[in-house]
């Protein structure tokens, strides 16, 4: 006769939880051998006060002018084109981005300081570890894309470094 197998390892799910809820992840899903974890935040209360105005507001924009809808493509052309900057610093990491190294404490960096390769820029929190970002290179702080305490994705623009 066999043993009748635990259908799943409830520490296992909750440690997936803590992660979505750490990393402000929406959902993660983890697959081994026939047996499938799907775990998945519930972000209704954020998305109609956030998304849904907007979207309700954008379609009748083009509908009644061509110039809202003219002016609504600019404000991604504008984080493009900072994505597409030789001197941007991106994410290296989902997390938090830390202007300061506490609270109330003084800035990493401000626009316009003048920076060396190498000096920490802020720092991005990721699973309760605190990551510093460095300059890859030396100059100018030209712009800071993030505000403090402010959630990151990968890849993200941070600062700009001229």
């Amino acid at each position: 006769m066999a043993t009748p197998k635990k259908p799943f390892d409830t520490d296992f799910i909750r440690d997936l939880a803590l992660l979505v809820a750490e990393t402000d992840l929406s959902e993660i899903e983890v697959e081994q051998g026939d047996l499938r974890i799907r775990v998945a935040r519930n972000i209704q209360v954020v998305a109609p006060v956030t998304v849904a105005g907007p979207t309700v507001a954008l379609p009748a924009a083009p509908i009644a002018a061509a110039a809202p809808a003219a002016a609504a493509p600019a404000a991604p052309a504008t984080e493009a084109s900072w994505a597409d900057h030789p001197g941007v610093v991106k994410s290296p990491m989902v997390g938090t981005a830390y202007r300061s190294p506490s609270p109330g404490a003084a800035a990493f960096v401000d626009v316009g300081t003048r920076v060396r390769e190498g000096q920490t820029l802020l720092i991005v929190e990721a699973m309760k570890t605190m990551n510093q970002i460095p300059a890859p290179k030396a100059g100018v702080v030209t712009a800071i894309l993030v505000e403090d305490a402010a959630p990151v994705e990968y890849g993200e623009p941070l600062v700009v470094i001229e």
